[in-house]
């Protein structure tokens, strides 16, 4: 039983939940400038494992036969044989039943925008055979995170804009550049299969040089969008000594990544993005707690 559960794991590599699901507790946090309810915690974290497990099932599952091919993945769970079709099908319902199911349990809002997230989730794969911009669309699905958690604890969006609303969106965009400048970086391992293959990617269109200037400036709007969301929310000194511990750490990630060398792609896409994202909970999260009670 814990062998199969180790298997499912690692399919939809659940070490990686540590990308978004701190932006989901982020959103939360910076709702309210407070800590939620456990319980609401509890019910954003299952919504975020299962929307976050169901995509990634929903990729490996269409992208299997290109996975197949490919020496790098083609030793994966589904390619390898070592999941069945029917189990992942099963992990799919599963995850989408956790993910509704949370929605339903937090408010009304949240249950009604939570169709949005298998849209996207099923879009996703296919760009890649058709347009470079899967990575966008990658990070957008992840920056759901924290406006789905921001949402559980207020369950209100108003039309105009207000500053939670504008804040939303510069989280929500934030998270989606950082993520596509690290998902570029993380492609430019396969460029060489996805050329051979017709698959689209900013690597495999532009060509290496630009595609790690695309990631560069894609991290620069993230770090300026973060910029506004401090302006917006009037965050303290700990949340800009935050900006510049995670501006550090993405200047850190791209003297990782040559055009010639991509042997220290897996630490600047795992490790040093593990660490902006965990970075950027503690210091906003710290910055409410202190500034709003101390300074």
């Amino acid at each position: 039983m814990l062998e199969k559960l180790k298997l499912y794991a690692d399919f939809v590599v659940l070490k990686h939940t540590i990308f978004a699901i701190p932006f989901a507790y982020l959103g939360a946090i910076l709702a309210i400038k407070g800590v939620p309810e456990l319980r609401i915690l509890f019910w954003v974290g299952l919504a975020f494992l299962g929307a976050r497990s169901a995509a990634m099932a929903l990729n490996n599952l269409i992208d299997k036969d290109i996975d197949a091919k490919n020496p790098r993945t083609a030793n994966r769970e589904l390619p390898a044989g070592k999941i069945t079709l029917s189990e992942v099908w099963g992990l799919i319902l599963v995850s989408y039943f956790f993910l509704f199911y949370s929605a339903y349990k937090l408010n009304p809002l949240c249950l009604l925008l939570a169709p949005i997230i298998p849209v996207t989730s099923i879009i996703y794969p296919y760009l890649k055979r058709s347009l470079p911009i899967s990575h966008f669309v990658l990070g957008m699905n992840l920056g759901y995170a924290p406006v789905g958690g921001w949402l559980a604890v207020t369950g209100i969006f108003n039309f105009p804009f207000g500053a939670p609303e504008i804040a939303m969106l510069l989280l929500l965009f934030a998270v989606t550049f950082w993520v596509a400048g690290f998902d570029i970086i993380y492609s430019l391992q396969d460029i060489d299969f996805d050329i051979k293959n017709k698959l689209y990617s900013v690597p495999t269109v532009f060509g290496v040089k630009r595609a790690l200037d695309v990631s560069f400036v894609s991290h620069i709007l993230m770090l300026i969008l973060l910029v506004g969301l401090m302006l917006v929310l009037k965050l303290g000194i700990i949340f800009k000594v935050g900006l510049i511990v995670i501006a550090t750490l993405i200047w850190y990630e791209h003297t990782l990544v040559k055009a010639d060398n991509f042997i220290n792609v897996p630490v600047a896409f795992f490790n040093v993005n593990a660490a902006v994202s965990l970075s950027m909970l503690a210091f906003t999260a710290l910055d409410i707690f202190f500034c709003e009670h101390y300074l």
